[in-house]
C-alpha cells in the first residue's frame, strides 16, 4: 500500500533543527536531526545564523527521503514549530540583515527600560503602559530583555544601519515560512512577544495602533498577522529545489514551540491541561477567556486553536537540572556520563537514572534540592533565586542527590500547579506529560506522587512537538479538525499516586518555606556578585 498523504513537520529548537513525516493520525514516521550552534556573545548576546538552519532543514529532509522515500514523496504540506522569542532582521528581499537574536539574549534589556520608563514605575516600566500591554496583550515585556520587543529596540539603538535597511523584523517562525513560500507574515502566536497586539478577541488578533506607536519600532517594520491554521502559500521555486520537493506542496504557517505542544500533546479541549517536561518545563491547557494572573505569572495567550487562548505557566529549568548534573557535578568516566552518549538517542540517560532511582526511598534521605538553576519564572518571577541541596549530611550518597534533583523538580511543579489550579478555577485531577525527560519511569511516579495526580505519560513524548505541528498543518490542509485530536492521541502508561504521596505532602511545605527564607539572600547574593 502507498504510503497516506504526509505533513512534513519542521520541529527547530535551540539545540538544532528536527523534521519528521506524520500522517493525519498522527502517526509520526521517520525522524532526523542536526545540531546548529549558538554563539553565545559578550554582554549577555546569544545568536544563531538562519541561513544554518535552512541548510540543515535540507539536510534532513534528504535524511528522511534516503530512510522513507516512499513517505516524503507523500508530502502534501509542510508545518513547522519553532523556538520562540527570537528576532531577525530581514531586506526587502527577504534575507537576514543579522543573525537571529536568540531568546536568550539580554542585551536589549537596558534599551527596553529606556523606551518604555516613567514614573511610577514597575520593574523599570511606567505602570501605565503595564496596564495598557495587560489589557490589551495578556502580558508584558520581559524585564530580562529575552524577547523580541528588546531586541528590536538593540538592533534599532545599537545598529542604525541595520535597522535602516530593515524591511521587517521576523521571529524564527516567520522567517523559515519566508524560506519556504517568500511570503512574509507572523502568526498570532509568534507575533506575542513583540508585545504589540490586540488579543481580546481571539477571532481577531490584530495590532493595537497604540501599542505599536509606542513600541519604538516604525508601523511597517512589523509583518501581517495570520492564523496558525492558514494555507500560506505553497513551495517557493528556491525552496523546493533546496529541500527536493514539488513546488505544488502547501505550506500551513504553524506555530512556536509550546503552542504545538499542547496540540502534540493531545490536550486541545478546555482546561486539559499537560505537563511538557524538557530543558525547561511549563503546564499548559485551552481555555475560553483571555486572562492574566499578575501575581503567578500566567496568563492565557493566543494559539492554534480557533477560538480559545493557551493558558501557560513556564517553570525556567526542569530537565536542565539533570544535564547540570550529568555535565558539571559528575566525573567524566561516570557511567550516567556514558549513557548519555552511547548512541544519538540519549533516553539510555533515562534508563540508567531509573535503575537508581527507585534505590532511594521518597523524600531522597533527607536531601532537599531547589530546581532554580536560572532563576524562576512562574509562580514567582525571581531572576535572583538559584538551585541549592539542603541537608547533606556524611551518609548522602549521589543517589539521594540523584533523587533530590527529580523531587525537586516535581516540588516546584506542585508550587506551579497549585496556580494553575487557582487560574483554571477547578482542582486538575490528571494530566499528560509530555516532552524528552517524561521518558523516565521514575520522574513520572515522582510527579503522581508529589502532585497527587494521575499522571497520563504520552506514548511518544521525544516528538510531540513535530507531532503538534503536523496535526495544525492536517488541519490547515482539511484533513482533520481540531475536535478530531483526542481520539487521535495516544498514553501508553497511567501512573497514579502511591503511598509515597503522603512523605511529599510533608516535604512540600518544607519547601515552601524555604523559598520564602531563601529569595531575600539570593537577592542579596546575586545583586552583590552582579
Amino acid at each position: 500500500m502507498s504510503a497516506p498523504p504526509q505533513v512534513l513537520a519542521i520541529d527547530l529548537g535551540t539545540s538544532g533543527m528536527k523534521a519528521a513525516l506524520v500522517a493525519a493520525d498522527g502517526t509520526v514516521t521517520g525522524w532526523a536531526e542536526r545540531p546548529v550552534p549558538l554563539h553565545v556573545l559578550p554582554g549577555g548576546g546569544a545568536e544563531q545564523d538562519p541561513v544554518a538552519w535552512w541548510d540543515a532543514l535540507a539536510e534532513v529532509v534528504a535524511d528522511l527521503g534516503r530512510d522513507h522515500p516512499e513517505h516524503l514523496r507523500a508530502v502534501t504540506t509542510i508545518c513547522s514549530s519553532t523556538q520562540g522569542e527570537g528576532t531577525i532582521a530581514v531586506d526587502a528581499n527577504g534575507e537576514p540583515l543579522t543573525r537571529c537574536i536568540s531568546w536568550l539574549d539580554m542585551r536589549g534589556a537596558a534599551h527596553l527600560r529606556r523606551q518604555f520608563g516613567g514614573f511610577p514605575a514597575y520593574g523599570g516600566f511606567s505602570i501605565r503602559k503595564v496596564a495598557r500591554w495587560l489589557r490589551l496583550t495578556g502580558g508584558m515585556p520581559s524585564v530580562t530583555g529575552k524577547d523580541p520587543a528588546a531586541h528590536m529596540l538593540l538592533v534599532r539603538d545599537t545598529m542604525p544601519g541595520v535597522y535602516a535597511r530593515t524591511a521587517t523584523f521576523l521571529n524564527v517562525l516567520d522567517w523559515i515560512n519566508l524560506k519556504l513560500t517568500g511570503r512574509t507574515v507572523a502568526t498570532v502566536d509568534s507575533i506575542l512577544t513583540s508585545w504589540v497586539t490586540d488579543n481580546r478577541d481571539a477571532k481577531v488578533i490584530r495590532y493595537a495602533p497604540q501599542l505599536v506607536a509606542a513600541s519604538g519600532i516604525d508601523r511597517d517594520k512589523f509583518p501581517p498577522i495570520v492564523a496558525c491554521t492558514e494555507v500560506i502559500g505553497t513551495l517557493a521555486p528556491s525552496a523546493a529545489e533546496k529541500l527536493g520537493l514539488p513546488a505544488s506542496v502547501q505550506v500551513v504557517a504553524g506555530a512556536i514551540d509550546n503552542t504545538a505542544a499542547a496540540v502534540g500533546a493531545g490536550t486541545v479541549r478546555d482546561n486539559e491541561p499537560h505537563l511538557y517536561l524538557g530543558t525547561s518545563s511549563w503546564i499548559a491547557a485551552h481555555v475560553p477567556k483571555k486572562k492574566t494572573d499578575v501575581l503567578t505569572g500566567i496568563a492565557s495567550i493566543p494559539c492554534a486553536v480557533p477560538d480559545r487562548y493557551l493558558m501557560t505557566a513556564l517553570q525556567a529549568t526542569a530537565g536542565a537540572n539533570l544535564t547540570w548534573l550529568r555535565d558539571k557535578i559528575v566525573e567524566y568516566d561516570d557511567p550516567i556520563v556514558s549513557a548519555g552518549h552511547v548512541s544519538r538517542d540519549e533516553g539510555s540517560i533515562f534508563d540508567a537514572f531509573d535503575k537508581i532511582i527507585p534505590m532511594v526511598p521518597a523524600g531522597a534521605n533527607g536531601v532537599l534540592y531547589t530546581p532554580w538553576l536560572y532563576g524562576e519564572r512562574a509562580p514567582v518571577d525571581d531572576p535572583h533565586l538559584r538551585a541549592a541541596f539542603l541537608n547533606i549530611s556524611l551518609e548522602t550518597t549521589r543517589s539521594d542527590l540523584l533523587r533530590a534533583v527529580f523531587e525537586g523538580v516535581a516540588l516546584n511543579t506542585r508550587w506551579l500547579a497549585k496556580a494553575v489550579d487557582r487560574f483554571l478555577g477547578s482542582p486538575v485531577t490528571s494530566m499528560v506529560i509530555t516532552g524528552g525527560a517524561a521518558r523516565s519511569e521514575s520522574w513520572c511516579q515522582i510527579f503522581a506522587d508529589v502532585l497527587g495526580v494521575e499522571i497520563r505519560r504520552d506514548a511518544n513524548p521525544v516528538t510531540v512537538n513535530a507531532r503538534g505541528a503536523g496535526w495544525i498543518g492536517a488541519v490547515g490542509a482539511g484533513m482533520i479538525t481540531f475536535a478530531d485530536i483526542p481520539a487521535l492521541s495516544r498514553n501508553d502508561h497511567v501512573f497514579t499516586p502511591g503511598p509515597d504521596r503522603a512523605v511529599y505532602d510533608e516535604v512540600y511545605g518544607i519547601y515552601q518555606d524555604l523559598h520564602k527564607r531563601l529569595a531575600p539572600v539570593y537577592r542579596r547574593l546575586n545583586r552583590a556578585t552582579g
